[in-house]
């Protein structure tokens, strides 16, 4: 796609919604353009702030990167499109040198709240250019948790599609900004990877406990002065993002100084909170995986994870198959789908693994679908990473194996929701203790058909042509599990 700025609403669903990263919008300061390429177009920023500041604003797309899935062109909400395809020839020759030009741009993250759609799109993402299927519904989950976390993101990665298009020799989508700062991500095994994932939870962990321990062993020898106000405003923030960082960069800045001017047991103390600064930050855990991990082969240690009461955020990319290695039922894949070693559909229902999860009753649980919901679903994410606990977020990823043109992956996520196929809700403890319901049913009654949303999907109408007799019987009995299901939210919404 090429940006035109006619009839640009400026909500960035565009970007929300890439698959790649590579369409991006930016708010410019009046002076950066100076030097721009000739087609580099801009126009005044809407909202407040930003024309206060005189602020102006650009979608760039990145030619030489972008899929063509067109996923892009769906989100608009504009009657008149502001995007139009073109062959990649002649995006190259319209459009590369402007990406070159917005790349170098600084990002101007502090107009809209990044707890928005249009302001979490201004955040540079951490995840681009992946390897993964034009138009995959895995990617811009992980892209806006990475726009979110992803300067202080550790990640545990399930083997699956998210460790093939997430670090396939030779190259690493994910990437770090001007500072250094970016996701540290590792790919572990389907059967352990949630242990995996708590192991570098609990080192990071032990980690900083002792460069607490250090900070206060700082004061109680005496330590003053700038680096004592800042240790000890750390120490108060340790548990805080943003607190942790921005008094952790105080005591860097001030620890060489300090360990010049000091001697003995003092400056010990201070070498070791030197050789310890990489952990002022609070650190954000992520164990990532799909079905096949989660529901199935890795669920044991999932359970494990949860239970433990850990601050660990999981997110399950959920294809209802093993995406992989070729679309393999899992149990995650619903009654009547067909898949590989369920090829007469499967007649069992699917795993309700957010249902179990919140039987705990301290584990954070979110049901999740970007297409549906962008804004439930950026809910989701922020408190589950801020939830002092496990956490756990499902997100609906339509799939090439689900027999979908992905062009409208993520119009598939909402007439899921919308036929009562896919249900929208969050679980968060931390409401119980104020008398709240801590269950928040975010998806309204169906509206659309569930029979026709079956239909729209190979996965679903195949078993029709194969077996028409069982196909209808397996369909009547996937939407009755369904509407069995959201009674059962709905009983949980209403305290019950």
């Amino acid at each position: 796609p090429v940006w035109v700025p006619e009839g640009c609403a400026q909500c960035n669903n565009c970007s929300m919604v890439c698959p790649h990263a590579a369409i991006r919008p930016y708010l410019i300061r009046p002076e950066d353009p100076s030097g721009a390429p000739a087609g580099f177009v801009t126009v005044p920023a809407k909202g407040r702030e930003a024309e206060a500041r005189g602020l102006l604003y650009r979608v760039q797309v990145s030619p030489l990167d972008c899929a063509g899935c067109g996923n892009c062109l769906e989100a608009c909400p504009s009657k008149v499109k502001p995007l139009t395809m073109v062959p990649v020839e002649q995006a190259v020759l319209a459009e590369a040198d402007n990406w070159v030009f917005a790349d170098k741009l600084p990002l101007i993250t502090d107009v809209f709240a990044p707890g928005t759609v249009k302001g979490s799109q201004f955040l540079r993402p951490f995840l681009e250019f992946s390897g993964a299927c034009a138009g995959c519904g895995e990617t811009p989950y992980v892209k806006l948790a990475t726009q979110l976390f992803g300067d202080r993101m550790i990640i545990a990665n399930a083997t699956g599609c998210s460790s093939i298009w997430g670090g396939s020799f030779p190259t690493c989508p994910y990437t770090v900004g001007p500072d250094g700062y970016g996701p540290a991500w590792a790919n572990s095994l389907f059967e352990d990877n949630a242990e995996f994932g708590y192991g570098l939870a609990l080192g990071v962990g032990q980690r900083r406990e002792k460069l607490a321990e250090l900070a206060g062993r700082a004061a109680a020898a005496g330590v003053g002065g700038e680096l004592g106000e800042a240790l000890a405003g750390w120490l108060a923030g340790k548990d805080d993002p943003a607190k942790s960082r921005e008094f952790g960069e105080r005591v860097k800045a001030l620890l060489p100084e300090a360990i010049r001017a000091t001697e003995g047991q003092t400056r010990e103390v201070i070498e070791a909170i030197a050789r310890l600064a990489d952990l002022f930050t609070k650190w954000s855990i992520w164990i990532v995986g799909g079905d096949g991990w989660a529901y199935d082969i890795g669920y044991g240690g999932l359970d494990h994870v949860l239970a433990s009461g850990a601050d660990v955020n999981v997110l399950v990319l959920d294809t209802e198959v093993y995406s992989n290695t070729g679309g393999q039922s899992s149990k995650a894949t619903p009654t009547g789908a067909v898949a590989k070693f369920a090829a007469a559909g499967k007649r069992t229902k699917k795993k309700d693994l957010g249902l179990m999860a919140m039987t705990y009753g301290y584990v954070y649980v979110a049901s999740v679908a970007m297409g549906a919901s962008p804004s439930q679903l950026l809910k989701a994410f922020i408190e589950a990473e801020s939830y002092a606990g496990p956490s756990i977020v499902v997100a609906y990823a339509p799939c090439i194996n689900h027999g979908i043109d992905m062009t409208h992956s993520q119009r598939e996520e909402k007439r899921a929701v919308e036929a009562g196929y896919w249900p929208l809700y969050r679980f968060n403890p931390a409401l119980a203790g104020t008398g709240a319901n801590p269950f928040t049913l975010d998806s309204k009654d169906p509206t659309g058909d569930f029979r026709e949303f079956l239909m729209g999907e190979i996965r679903y109408s195949s078993l029709k042509t194969l077996m028409p007799g069982e196909a209808e019987q397996l369909y009547a009995k996937a939407e009755a599990e369904a509407k069995a299901r959201l009674d059962t939210l709905k009983k949980l919404a209403a305290g019950g």
